[in-house]
């Protein structure tokens, strides 16, 4: 613990000040200071530390990416919305879950390739039939259902087959 407070009272102040030159502003540079400090802690690897202000810009860096991410996601699930009926417009409750299993899904979609997700997105979202999607993609219609099984795998089970 003491090599957390060490890491967290010398960098602190610096990794704040660089995410504010990122972020544009201090409260979202704030609050992903907290995470990449938060993200350290729990990783228990303070001790092993040689470059603690590249190991901290690294875990920033990806804590920025995911922030842009989950922003650029929650526009476009906005924008969806506001095509939406004024009657069917769901509640802020159903919008927030909505946004969250939303993230998770791109979270879990992230680390798939490219043709698996986009097959996978293809098939759910635009309603394409497998053919359809082996056209796009220029691949069989074994292999677009190869792509689907393992996206709802991924979605379902983490991967874990």
């Amino acid at each position: 613990m003491n090599a957390f407070k060490a890491l967290y009272t010398n960098h602190h102040s610096w990794l704040s000040q660089w995410l504010r030159k990122k972020m544009g502003n201090q409260f979202d540079a704030a609050d992903l200071a907290h995470d990449t400090f938060m993200r350290v802690l729990l990783s228990g690897d303070v001790d092993k530390l040689h470059e603690p202000r590249a190991f901290l810009t690294t875990v920033a860096s990806g804590l920025v990416s995911n922030f842009y991410r989950r922003k650029k996601l929650e526009q476009a699930y906005l924008d969806a919305l506001m095509q939406l009926p004024e009657a069917v417009m769901p509640s802020p409750e159903v919008k927030a879950m909505m946004l969250e299993t939303l993230v998770e899904i791109d979270g879990l979609l992230e680390g798939l390739p490219y043709n698996v997700r986009k097959a996978f997105l293809l098939s759910q979202l635009d309603g394409l039939s497998q053919a359809e999607i082996a056209l796009e993609l220029g691949v069989s219609i074994s292999t677009v259902k190869r792509y689907i099984v393992q996206a709802i795998q991924q979605c379902c089970f983490g991967g874990v087959r």
